[in-house]
């Protein structure tokens, strides 16, 4: 291999695009990720119709469909759709700004990192969810504590993404910066910053993720709206019909955010090729 990278590029085999075409992923399936979706749909839609799958376990998506259409028309679910948005968005900004202006403080600043990054990689040993009785003591069982709580989780996921991104940068571009008398601030903006960014949305995606993990959790713990509070009550009643609705909702409310993160992510870093891009 050392030899390989050694010859001069005029002796290496010429690549053709076909070669270029078999070695990458190729061309991206247009809708292909909801190729997924629809086969889990198809498979469970046949399995109900044939009566493989009890719908005590399970109800058909059918039912779905209909309970679905009777809570938005009764407003339980919009009503509980506006709910869960409000506290994951204020959870996810909040933990995202701060987050990020940590991982800013440490991973620019020797002094900053020495104050902030041991007590980060503290906490992410302590899970964000057994915080949750201490939390409770502090702030009790309102809205403020469900934001906090989605608020830390973030901030640790943002932190770690965006501090492995800026203190990742590759020393051959520090020496390249001093070479053409770059200033601090010039590096900073022109090589820190745009080689950070691909960490950062791969930040901003998984943080988008946990804040409806934890969202789930926490509207189940003494809520009383919400779609985690939609589900409980169902569980109390055996309603699996409704407990799936609450699900298919928090699933779209992920694959969505996700989706749109992804297209700013690519308008963002137009400028660099991948084999996703």
């Amino acid at each position: 291999m050392t030899q390989l990278l050694e010859r001069p590029a005029a002796l290496l085999p010429a690549t053709t695009p076909a070669r270029r075409r078999r070695l990458g992923l190729g061309r991206p399936i247009p809708y292909g990720r909801l190729l997924g979706p629809a086969l889990v749909i198809a498979a469970w839609s046949i399995a109900s119709a044939t009566g493989v799958l009890d719908p005590r376990i399970l109800s058909a998506p059918w039912t779905i469909v209909h309970t679905g259409i009777e809570l938005t028309a009764n407003g339980k679910l919009p009503e509980s759709i506006l709910t869960s948005l409000q506290r994951a968005a204020l959870g996810f900004f909040f933990g995202a700004t701060a987050g990020t202006l940590l991982a800013l403080a440490s991973g620019l600043s020797r002094v900053g990192e020495a104050l902030i990054d041991g007590t980060v990689q503290v906490k992410r040993a302590i899970p964000s969810l057994g915080l949750i009785p201490l939390l409770i003591l502090w702030l009790g069982i309102g809205e403020e504590f469900k934001i906090v709580v989605i608020a830390v989780t973030i901030a640790t996921i943002m932190y770690l993404q965006t501090y492995a991104a800026l203190t990742g940068i590759d020393s051959r571009y520090v020496e390249l910066a001093e070479a053409v008398g770059l200033t601090r601030a010039q590096y900073v903006r022109r090589v820190v910053f745009p080689g950070a960014l691909p960490g950062f949305f791969l930040g901003l995606r998984l943080a988008v993720t946990a804040s409806w993990l934890s969202l789930v959790v926490l509207e189940q713990i003494n809520a009383t709206s919400g779609i985690g509070y939609l589900m409980f009550q169902a569980q109390n009643y055996g309603q699996t019909d409704v407990i799936v609705v609450g699900l298919v909702v928090y699933g779209l409310f992920g694959f969505v955010s996700d989706a749109l993160l992804r297209i700013v992510e690519r308008r963002a870093l137009a400028w660099r090729r991948t084999l996703s891009g």
